[in-house]
């Protein structure tokens, strides 16, 4: 435990995870260089497979381009809502699944899979774990961004194809994130979601398995013996 945080830091960490949330309602803020470069550099630290560090980020501020994305999104969004019947549409409806405008910037995240060659250190049986690293990276980015009290939506209702011609993004590099940047209206207690009543969060304990799939964690078990 010779490395380990101190009390106060450790706590501020897993504060940082427990408040991160997927933001939507934001307010008028410059988001400057410099802050800008802190985010994108606690991305840019996130571990990726073999070293390869898959991912790109594409920095919009230009409203124009933006706009298109959003109305492209809400485009998807009604196309997407026909797949809800009854209450569950009528909620689907009332979210909002996106802050592109009333965000500072939209970053579009990528990962190219050829990067560090054909054979990549550990990725010969598991190749998609390159796209698993951009993720990381955005974990990453997103906790960064809830320290400096930014807010970070993560917009998923929308056609990568069509956002990668917008963006000129080459055809053998895969598209995985648009993320909207800026200073959050609030950070919810709970996720918007789980508070709207789309979907509870599901406990934990009923998520952790023991040595093989299906057998249930013996919490009680192992917090005795840890007195022992």
């Amino acid at each position: 435990m010779a490395h380990r945080f101190s009390r106060a830091e450790r706590s501020a960490v897993y504060r940082a995870i427990a408040q991160r949330r997927d933001v939507r309602q934001f307010v008028a803020c410059e988001l400057g260089t410099q802050m800008l470069r802190r985010l994108l550099a606690a991305a840019h630290a996130a571990p990726s497979v073999g070293f390869m560090q898959p991912w790109d980020f594409i920095v919009v501020r230009d409203r124009r381009v933006r706009r298109k994305i959003r109305d492209h999104v809400l485009r998807q969004k009604e196309k997407a809502g026909r797949h809800y019947k009854n209450k569950r549409a009528e909620l689907y409806q009332r979210l909002k699944v996106e802050g592109i405008l009333g965000s500072s910037l939209a970053i579009a995240v990528t990962c190219d899979s050829r990067r560090g060659g054909p054979v990549n250190f550990g990725r010969v049986t598991m190749p998609q774990t390159a796209r698993f690293s951009v993720c990381a990276a955005i974990e990453n980015f997103w906790l960064a961004a809830r320290v400096e009290g930014l807010g970070v939506g993560w917009v998923s209702i929308l056609e990568p194809a069509w956002l990668k011609t917008l963006l000129h993004i080459p055809r053998h590099i895969e598209f995985v994130a648009l993320l909207c940047v800026g200073a959050a209206k609030d950070f919810p207690k709970d996720p918007v979601l789980q508070t709207a009543g789309w979907r509870k969060r599901e406990p934990l304990g009923k998520l952790v398995h023991s040595e093989r799939w299906g057998r249930p964690y013996a919490w009680e078990r192992e917090a005795t013996e840890a007195k022992q």
